[in-house]
Order: structure tokens, then C-alpha cells, then sequence
């Protein structure tokens, strides 16, 4: 059965990751400008912090820790840059997969849906955006931008993208680089120096989060044959038996598949 795309629930979802998306960024900037702001503190203020070396003989190196500017290490703040081109790596592929998709004439020819197109250029958009707030503060930090897409996973859309058939080939593809995204910030406010850098990458894994939550739904629809159901709030009659839980499949978001701080830092 050929059944249509519920054309005013999907811009209801566009316009609910926007919202998340203009939120997380709104902080998610700020954050990084305090990061900044630090770190170059931090670094201007390292003559100091050396020249008071010999007090540790007095005070120990506990005290001397007290007195110096409180920044991240040389070494964190170097594993910090590595993480946000990283970061910019996996959201260039992710770019990069969307507007490949959209060449497709079922995303974003004319026989494509519209709210579909405008649902992959809005997510698109976002992943653009994400990957400049990273290369900004890696650039304001005296580093080099990541232009390239994820060496790991660069390889993997190049050989998916002929084999795509269809919008579920589409929405697979997408999962996939959604979910490496969010278990890679996931992992990261886990290992990043500073509150701030903590915040974005919360933030950020938010956004992406839920645009797997979103897919997880959308390919189960499509699996089943019934992409009528996708719509906010849903027929709850007509819905397949997982899909209560389909869209969440983790009570914790797994960071097995996150993308180690070098994977994709400028060489």
C-alpha cells in the first residue's frame, strides 16, 4: 500500500529540532567563548606559574597548584582541540551524507516529499553549524580547522552511497553516523578539562540524539509499511507493537562506537 507522509506532523518535528538545535547552540556558544577566554589566560599567564617554581620547595606542589591560574594542563587542552576537530570531522561527513542524500530523487527531487526535503535540508543545516561553532574555537585557540570529513567513516558512506535504493537506505545511513556522533560527545564530557567544553558537548549530543531518536521512528514506519504514522501526537491504535520504545532502545546512551580524540584531529 502506498501511503503518504503526514506532511503537517513532520514540519512539527522540523520546527521541535529546531528549537533544540537553536537552544543547544545558544549555549553551546557561550560555553565556548569562556572556554577560550580561559585557555588563553591560562597560557598567557604560564611564564608566571613557572617562575614560581622554586616556592614548591616551600609550599609543595599543592600550593603552587593554588597559585597558578587555574587553566587546563598543556597537554588536556591539546587533547581538548583534538576532540572539537574530531568533532568537526564527524559533523562535515555528516554534511556531507545529507546533501548527498538530497541529490537523490526521492529525498530531494522533484517526486521527493516536500517536508522530507526541507526535514534533511533543516538537519543539514544544523550539522553545518555545529561543525563551525567547533572549528571556531579550535581556530580562536591558535589550531587549524578540520576541513575533511572522518577518516573511519568517511569510507563507509562512500561505499553505502551506491548502494542506496530507497528512503530507508537513506534513514539507515543517517542513524548510523547520528549514533556515532552522540556516543562520541556523549564520551567526551567525560574527558574534556572544563565545565564549558563539558556543556557544549552535552548540548550538542542533545541535538544529535534526537535526530536518531527521530529516524529510529521514521525507519520502523517505513519498515512497516506505514509512513501515514509518522505524526505528533501518533494514532497510539495503529502503531506497531515496539514502537513505545523503538526510538529509545538505551536507558544510557552506549559510548562503544565513540570516536577516540584523535581519530579526526589535523594532522
Amino acid at each position: 500500500m502506498n501511503r503518504a507522509i503526514d506532511d503537517g506532523r513532520l514540519r512539527e518535528l522540523t520546527v521541535q529540532s529546531e528549537d533544540l538545535h537553536s537552544d543547544a547552540m545558544r549555549t553551546g556558544r557561550a560555553a565556548l567563548d569562556d572556554y577560550v577566554e580561559q585557555t588563553l589566560d591560562a597560557r598567557a599567564s604560564a611564564p608566571r606559574s613557572r617562575g614560581l617554581a622554586g616556592a614548591a620547595l616551600v609550599v609543595g606542589a599543592v600550593g603552587i597548584a593554588a597559585l597558578a591560574t587555574g587553566g587546563p594542563a598543556w597537554a588536556d587542552a591539546k587533547t581538548d582541540m583534538m576532540m572539537l576537530q574530531t568533532a568537526a570531522s564527524l559533523e562535515n561527513l555528516a554534511v556531507f551524507t545529507y546533501k548527498t542524500a538530497l541529490t537523490l530523487p526521492f529525498i530531494g527531487g522533484d517526486s521527493a516529499n516536500a517536508v522530507v526535503k526541507a526535514f534533511a535540508t533543516k538537519t543539514m543545516a544544523q550539522h553545518t553549524e555545529h561543525g563551525q561553532a567547533f572549528n571556531a574555537a579550535v581556530v580562536k585557540l591558535g589550531g587549524k580547522e578540520q576541513t575533511a570529513t572522518d577518516p573511519k567513516y568517511t569510507p563507509v558512506v562512500q561505499a553505502a552511497v551506491p548502494t542506496i535504493k530507497g528512503p530507508g537506505d537513506v534513514v539507515g545511513l543517517a542513524i548510523t553516523l547520528e549514533d556515532v556522533a552522540t556516543q562520541t560527545y556523549v564520551k567526551n564530557v567525560g574527558m574534556v578539562t572544563t565545565p564549558e567544553l563539558r556543556q557544549l558537548f552535552a548540548s550538542v549530543a542533545g541535538v544529535e540524539a534526537q535526530h536518531k531518536a527521530v529516524l529510529l521512528a521514521v525507519q520502523a514506519l517505513l519498515a512497516s509499511n506505514a509512513a501515514d504514522l509518522i505524526a505528533l501526537p501518533p494514532d497510539g491504535a495503529k502503531l506497531p507493537s515496539a514502537a513505545g520504545n523503538v526510538a529509545f532502545p538505551d536507558a544510557f546512551f552506549p559510548t562503544a562506537k565513540a570516536s577516540p580524540p584523535e581519530e579526526g584531529a589535523v594532522k
